[in-house]
């Protein structure tokens, strides 16, 4: 026998022996994987948590992995307890341990309790091979084996080219370098998941058995591991199907060398035993043997879908024995996808032409959504959902089509109305434009999508030649509103008449009413609260019996509230600046002392767990996101929403375990802090803490409204203390990264819109998550002036700690411009990607910028309106143009600019 074989103990020693095919690895011990075992473990139930890890090896685990990585879990503590409890269980302690954890003071802290010979799972070339060297020095002088990650500088490596490069590296530098055993060494090549629905998975499967074939051909006696349970995430909740997955994986992966792995011990599916159909759909999907292998395993999923599957079956799919044009219309209402090509083909063969099927059935089944969604029976998630049926319907037909008129010349069909849409120039967010748009094309609208960043020129070029019944215009940064107002006017200029429709977060019936509608006399311009309201407004627009009167009442209504607003406005007093001054917040600074941050400077974050990211998500503006009205976790039992909720948030769920799964983003933020002294309503950063060299001015705008009661005119400066006193400003920039844009445009091109706007919206609320999540660490870590603080991550949406993030382009301060002077202490371009457009928009989209103030008594608020006198004087402290000054700030100015020789 070679002695070149892993050698392991528990309280009994484990050989990996040739006649040792493979070595299952239980996986319940593990709180990131198992719900029940991470709700035992933070309720400290240690027995009951035994129990499972009796379980695993009575179900024939021959390793055990445990993990405690759970945030609201000391993890360290929970390791060693547990690990010196299963000690005085024989029974259980006969076989080895894994140690798993993404820390290593976690492992370190293993390695010193447990019995025998472990494995530490896992060390990795993430962080550089410094640290590489450094952990598998300690491995070694621990006696363990390891688990080696293909994962290095760049990231975890997801084809067979970067897995090999990786494990090949890495085995060099532990057996030339570090002296390591090959036997001791385990590699893992990342299993991920497939039949995501996303063409670059289909490979996962292959690219991880050959890559396992390739390191037990080149790289002696080292052995290849690997999460078995990653791989089928996208059919969570279908477990026959998921073990069937698991099964034949394992089966192709065990021929090709892999000798052992994470698996659930007590369900592996037997490969001979797999229905037959369910099997060759399996191994269609993991060895990515056809195109259509995804969309052959959803359909054929269902019939193996939780206990009595054939009965469930033929209850879940009585509605296929329809006529096709019924099931065309429930599937339409339904959002059901899997069987959309075949039943449009069908009533495509039985129309006389295609287009009869879309200007038919396809269109009725339409009309029976947007019926449901107008009287409030459905939602806009099921509408979205809708228009991805239809989509992926119509793109069945169009060949047909185009070869039908290639052939007569026959024209196209008719449509309802031709829309075009854009997000104005400098900003880039468009999930809300985008979702008007799909409810617009369900009602049988033509909709011309710009997408974002779209000057006014190229709109009102491409509204000619399309020929284009309305304009729509979206934005959600406050500059947007004064772009909205510049193509208003150069719509009227060019003596357009089509209807303009206005809609976005910053946008509003007051603002359309007064800046815009002035600036459009020779058409109507309408602001659109919601997609709900979208198709109603633009059918009113375009019906010639409705048109005139619903233009005439919206202009009478646009003037009273012109009128109102303007009355309400010049009914508020304002104080003078130099009054507003006077009556700043006054803070007794006399026995405030800072906390000085742990570092002067900047640092770039890149150590982030989407996993963890999750657990800070605030899932209100989700569901706002959506049109759904409500708070969370309310909402998901409201009386009229809640189904709707329930099963949108079941989604969201689905695709966020496939982001964090498949890594699909690639989060990055930057910190830093600096010396700081408020000097009058301005805040002066210095390079050190001598204060004598300074290095940046933030400026700040004061409220200048008249308040009663003695409340104070606040400006943000109020909250730094003046010279004289020490503290300290931080800013941040943080992003989910660049990847959301082309995982969206990938579902568009699918016809998946539903797809695309649901990673649209997670990726704005990873982003925010992160703003949350990195705020935490800088009061309790890298600032440190609340080391205790001990707030769960969801009890942080109520801002219950001390210090605030105010961002530029928010209502504490309203200039955008700001932000100029933030990224470049931050360098925040190079450190994250992120960068500013012309009009102050962060892109990517998915990115969240701001300032720590860390005073106890701060707090938000608004500047509100302005008057001149403030303008002229911040305008002098910034060394701008007053016009320019006030471009930025046209929505706060309480005056009507003049028009100024620089601006000319």
């Amino acid at each position: 026998m070679s002695d070149r074989l892993l050698r392991l103990s528990g309280l009994e020693p484990f050989v990996l022996t040739p006649d040792i095919p493979f070595v299952n690895i239980g996986e319940r011990t593990n709180v990131t994987g198992s719900a029940r075992f991470r709700k035992l473990i933070t309720n400290r139930d240690y027995a009951a948590a035994l129990e499972v890890a009796r379980d695993q090896v009575e179900n024939g685990a021959q390793i055990i992995d445990i993990n405690m990585d759970e945030g609201l879990i000391d993890s360290k503590a929970a390791m060693v307890e547990f690990l010196n409890l299963l000690a005085a269980e024989p029974d259980i302690a006969r076989v080895p341990v894994m140690i798993d954890s993404s820390k290593w003071e976690v492992i370190e802290a293993g390695l010193q309790c447990v019995q025998g010979k472990p494995v530490v799972n896992s060390i990795s070339m993430k962080e550089g091979e410094e640290q590489f060297r450094h952990q598998a020095g300690l491995c070694l002088a621990y006696g363990a084996a390891v688990v080696v990650m293909a994962f290095d500088e760049q990231g975890q490596a997801d084809s067979f080219a970067r897995k090999t490069e990786i494990c090949a590296r890495a085995y060099r530098i532990l057996t030339e370098e570090v002296g390591f055993p090959p036997e001791d060494i385990i590699f893992d090549p990342n299993i991920f998941a497939v039949a995501t629905g996303i063409e670059e998975h289909n490979n996962y499967g292959v690219d991880f058995i050959e890559a396992t074939r390739w390191v037990r051909a080149n790289l002696p006696h080292a052995h290849v591991s690997g999460g078995v349970s990653n791989l089928s995430f996208s059919f969570r909740g279908n477990e026959p199907v998921r073990e069937a997955m698991h099964a034949v994986f394992l089966y192709h992966a065990i021929q090709a060398g892999m000798d052992m792995g994470i698996v659930n011990a007590g369900q592996l599916a037997v490969y001979d035993q797999i229905d037959p159909d369910l099997r060759e759909a399996c191994e269609d999907v993991v060895l990515n043997r056809r195109p259509d292998a995804t969309e052959r395993l959803l359909d054929i999923a269902e019939r193996f879908k939780g206990d009595g599957g054939a009965q469930k079956r033929e209850k879940d799919l009585s509605w296929r024995e329809w006529t096709v044009e019924k099931r065309l219309e429930h599937a339409l209402v339904n959002g059901i996808t899997e069987y959309i090509e075949a039943d449009t083909e069908e009533a495509r063969q039985s129309a006389e032409r295609p287009l009869h099927v879309i200007e038919g059935p396809l269109m009725a089944g339409m009309n029976v959504v947007g019926d449901l969604f107008g009287a409030g029976k459905m939602f806009l998630p099921q509408v979205v959902k809708s228009a991805r049926v239809m989509k992926q319907a119509v793109a069945v037909l169009l060949p047909y089509m185009e070869e039908e008129k290639r052939l007569t010349g026959g024209s196209d069909r008719e449509t309802a109305g031709r829309i075009l849409m854009a997000t104005v120039k400098g900003d880039v967010h468009d999930i809300g434009k985008n979702i008007v748009g799909v409810v617009l094309a369900c009602n049988n609208y033509e909709v011309i999508d710009l997408g974002v960043m779209v000057p006014a020129q190229k709109i009102l070029q491409v509204a000619r030649e399309q020929n284009v019944d309305v304009i729509g215009l979206s934005g959600l940064i406050t500059p947007s509103l004064d772009e909205m107002v510049h193509v208003a006017s150069e719509m009227e200029r060019e003596g357009f008449r089509v209807p303009l429709l206005i809609g976005g977060a910053t946008t509003s019936k007051i603002h359309t009413a007064v800046k815009i509608a002035p600036r459009y006399s020779k058409g109507a311009a309408v602001y659109v609260t919601d997609a709900s309201r979208a198709v109603g407004v633009v059918s009113a627009l375009l019906s010639p019996s409705q048109q005139a009167d619903y233009v005439d009442a919206i202009r009478a209504e646009y003037l009273d509230v012109a009128e109102r607003h303007e009355r309400a406005e010049a009914a508020k007093q304002r104080l003078p600046l130099a009054a507003a001054r006077a009556n700043a917040l006054k803070v007794d600074w006399s026995d405030y002392c800072a906390t000085p941050p742990q570092f002067i400077g900047t640092r770039v974050i890149e150590d982030w767990d989407l996993g963890e990211i999750a657990r800070y998500i605030d899932w209100t503006p989700f569901f706002q996101t959506w049109e759904l009205k409500g708070v969370y976790p309310r909402i998901l039992d409201d009386e009229k929403q809640g189904e709707a909720a329930r099963a949108l948030f079941a989604e969201a769920q689905e695709m966020l375990a496939r982001i964090i799964e498949g890594q699909w983003f690639n989060p990055r933020a930057v910190v830093g802090f600096w010396p700081a002294n408020a000097v009058g309503d301005d805040i002066r950063l210095f390079a050190d803490d001598d204060r004598k060299q300074p290095l940046a001015t933030l400026h700040t705008l004061r409220q200048q409204v008249t308040k009663r009661g003695g409340r104070p005119n606040v400006a943000l400066s109020d909250f730094v203390a003046p010279e004289g006193r020490p503290d300290y400003v931080g800013a941040f920039v943080v992003t989910a990264g660049p990847e959301e844009s082309e995982i969206a445009a990938r579902y568009e091109r699918a016809n998946d819109d539903y797809g695309a706007i649901m990673v649209k919206a997670l990726a704005d609320r990873i982003a925010e998550a992160m703003a949350e999540m990195l705020h935490e660490r800088v009061r309790k870590e890298f600032w440190g002036y609340a080391p205790d603080e001990g707030f769960d991550p969801q009890d942080l949406v109520g801002e219950p700690y001390k210090g605030i993030r105010p961002a530029p382009g928010y209502p504490a301060q309203p200039d955008h411009t700001e932000k100029l002077t933030l990224f470049r202490l931050l360098d925040a371009e190079a450190a994250t990607g992120v960068r500013l457009t012309e009009s102050m928009a962060m892109w990517p989209g998915s990115s969240v910028s701001g300032l720590y103030i860390g005073h106890p008594d701060a707090y938000y608020f608004g500047v509100a309106k302005i008057e001149e006198d403030q303008a002229r004087d911040y305008a002098a402290r910034k060394g701008m143009d007053l016009a320019e000054a006030e471009r930025w700030l046209a929505p706060i100015l309480n005056y009507i600019p003049r028009k100024r020789h620089e601006a000319a």
